[in-house]
């Protein structure tokens, strides 16, 4: 009889939690809760808990969006800060497996459908070759799988990539980033590549033009101006986010040598729908110079969110810690 299992995906906007009864089963009474609506992590578990009406499960694994280094967990870009060891002690888990959101949907790459894929461009993927995965949402997530010689057990890259120096490829965006440079000091790809990021990069579009456009606060603003109001500068504002999304996607892959294939996780991309397929995306992606050949081969996905990989991902991790233990 294998213990239940309460398992989390934290993100800095939104929790997501379900539970399951084994190693590899169904994921029941998926829920996603604002992070804000709960004063600590400790709340968000208790009332979902309390909500679904299922006792404590005797092990927990949690993706979160942070480094994790250490038993004190302190979140980037959110307020929740916890202890790995008090979180487990107050509930009761006999095993707690905490690990980076982006490590855990790394581990769920393999399980992915091909319904839950849609290419953006590309060749075949290469079996046994590495894995790149990148995605904005609340911050950037950075990635991967690679896969020891004769192994087809992927090992998942624990990092923090999304807080790579951002480049410049052309004179508008080098102004762009010197407008970001002057407000945040290192202008990491995160800063642009986010939520936070693209309205950013529309109000220092507003500031170079001299003129109007909106006040807003959100990147669901920018989109919708965008795609909806088919709004110049918010248009211009979604293709800087998109090429610059592309650059820091190829330099991943060209990192991790990813002929395996390069994934987008993330809430933001997949609502752009096709609009993305025109962006500068792909373009971008390729535009290494003389390694534009070796690029167009790679192929990428948009994972679908609403299949909540992630938790997936943080059940096997808590399989992988059984394994080594």
């Amino acid at each position: 009889m294998h213990p239940q299992r309460l398992l989390a995906d934290i993100g800095g906007t939104n929790i997501r939690l379900a539970w399951q009864n084994e190693p590899g089963g169904a994921l029941h009474d998926t829920r996603v809760l604002p992070c804000a609506q709960f004063p600590t992590v400790d709340a968000a578990l208790a009332a979902y808990l309390t909500e679904v009406g299922v006792p404590t499960p005797r092990e927990a694994a949690f993706g979160i969006a942070n480094p994790v280094t250490g038993d004190a967990i302190r979140m980037t870009n959110h307020s929740w800060s916890f202890s790995q060891r008090a979180v487990r002690d107050a509930f009761g888990f006999e095993r707690l497996v905490v690990i980076n959101d982006f490590t855990a949907l790394a581990l769920a790459l393999p399980l992915l459908a091909p319904d839950l894929l849609r290419p953006v461009g590309g060749g075949e993927a290469v079996p046994g070759a590495a894995i790149a995965l990148l995605g904005p949402g609340t911050g950037l997530g950075v990635s991967g799988l690679v896969f020891p010689p004769g192994s087809s057990n992927g090992v998942p890259l624990s990092g923090e990539g999304g807080h790579v120096s951002l480049a410049a490829q052309t004179q508008r965006e080098f102004d762009v980033l010197a407008i970001l440079q002057e407000r945040y000091g290192h202008v990491s790809a995160e800063r642009a590549v986010c939520g936070a990021g693209l309205v950013d990069l529309y109000h220092a579009l507003r500031r170079l033009a001299q003129r109007g456009g909106k006040e807003i606060s959100s990147a669901a603003e920018v989109t919708e101006l965008a795609l909806q109001s088919n709004d110049a500068l918010a248009l211009e504002a979604l293709d800087l986010f998109c090429g610059f999304l592309g650059s820091v996607a190829g330099n991943l892959a060209l990192t991790l040598g990813a002929r395996g294939g390069v994934f987008i996780g993330g809430g933001i991309v997949p609502r752009l729908g096709t609009w993305f397929d025109k962006s500068s995306f792909r373009a971008r992606f390729e535009s290494k110079g003389r390694f534009q050949p070796y690029l167009s081969s790679i192929p990428c996905w948009i994972i679908d969110p609403s299949a909540t990989p992630a938790l997936y991902g943080a059940s096997r991790a808590l399989d992988i810690a059984g394994s080594e233990g």
